[in-house]
């Protein structure tokens, strides 16, 4: 299964490593499904860590590993197909990772602009929670 987190999923968890996002991040970790990524998308990470409203809750060095782990071993995509459907163009990035690798799932905490989408082509757009159930975690 493959499945685009959105970097609002990543950083909730590494906020609070223990709540739903956290476990739905280590489940990647542990193998229970294949998580997709870009270049765009590490980059997405390291700036918005940075906000001054984050930096005291993430530490840059456990952002830095995470980074790590995804140039290591999450699927790299080279080349997003163009893509202009989210209210956000923000993250268009996203569907186009997630219609580029196929992907099941895109995960994302975003009510306003990509959860209301609910698909995008075969891939469906979910909340953690609902993540999480297909998970059964």
């Amino acid at each position: 299964m493959r499945i685009v987190l959105d970097t609002n999923v990543i950083i909730s968890a590494l906020i609070a490593p223990r709540s739903l996002p956290g476990a739905v991040l280590w489940h990647w970790v542990d193998g229970r499904y294949d998580l997709v990524t870009c270049e765009q998308h590490i980059e997405e990470l390291k700036r918005v860590s940075r906000y001054p409203k984050l930096k005291s809750l993430v530490q840059s060095h456990v952002v830095g590993s995470v980074v790590k782990d995804l140039r290591k071993a999450a699927e790299w995509l080279e080349k997003l197909p163009p893509v202009d459907l989210c209210r956000d163009p923000m993250d268009n990035y996203l569907l186009a990772m997630a219609q580029a690798s196929s992907a099941d799932y895109v995960v994302t905490g975003d009510k306003a602009d990509l959860l209301v989408m609910g698909k995008h082509g075969a891939t469906r757009i979910v909340s953690v929670r609902e993540f999480a159930e297909v998970l059964k975690i």
